[in-house]
């Protein structure tokens, strides 16, 4: 399984890029964005899924872990292959995804070519309550390197467990994590402690925050 690539972009064009590691090639599919901010001769990282079929190996890029799992979950409805699932991230941002799914709204998904109404209707009932943990912004709690930790995501469920609402507790310990060491991140209770401060002098949410 290839779950990330780190190496030197060979080309950049279109959908797709090559890039270098360990001196093999790898073929990337990628949103036409992602791939305009990709320079030839530099280092790239991408998070990447690989989808195996029976006359084909195809691995799909992405810049962050939020984008792959809503590009992997798009991927589980029926109907819906890798190629629309990146479709679908071409044009629409995970918040974008989340909020129209969020509302009952398939006229987004139906911008997309390729999706037709009875498959947008059905992206938005198949990932019904399945993107909470993707609108957290797991790629602002990873440590340097790119490997994620399961101790924001802890700190998160406390603080949504206060009472705190998830967007504000989300975006404190994001801040937090970008401001602290690596010993202050792999503590939730350090981590927790430090997020509270930050949110204020209370030690609960304030009165009447809704989650």
């Amino acid at each position: 399984m290839i779950s990330s690539l780190r190496g030197t972009v060979l080309s950049a064009i279109g959908g797709s890029a090559v890039i270098e590691v360990g001196g093999v090639g790898f073929a990337v599919q990628l949103t036409p964005d992602h791939v305009l901010s990709l320079r030839v001769g530099e280092e790239a990282f991408v998070h990447t899924s690989l989808i195996v079929r029976e006359d084909a190996l195809q691995l799909f890029g992405f810049a962050d872990l939020e984008q792959l799992q809503v590009f992997e979950l798009l991927n589980g409805v029926s109907g819906v292959g890798p190629k629309s699932a990146i479709g679908v991230l071409s044009v629409l941002s995970p918040d974008q995804v989340a909020d129209a799914v969020a509302a009952d709204d398939d006229a987004p998904f139906r911008k997309v070519s390729g999706i037709g109404p009875k498959t947008a209707k059905l992206i938005v009932v198949s990932l019904t309550g399945k993107l909470a943990a993707a609108r957290r912004a797991p790629a602002r709690a990873v440590k340097a390197g790119g490997r994620p930790s399961a101790v924001p995501d802890s700190v998160l469920v406390a603080l949504v467990g206060l009472g705190w609402p998830e967007k504000v507790a989300a975006e404190a310990v994001a801040d937090v994590v970008a401001e602290t060491d690596e010993g202050a991140r792999d503590s939730v209770q350090t981590l927790l402690r430090l997020t509270l401060a930050r949110l204020g002098p209370a030690a609960t949410a304030p009165k009447g925050a809704s989650r």
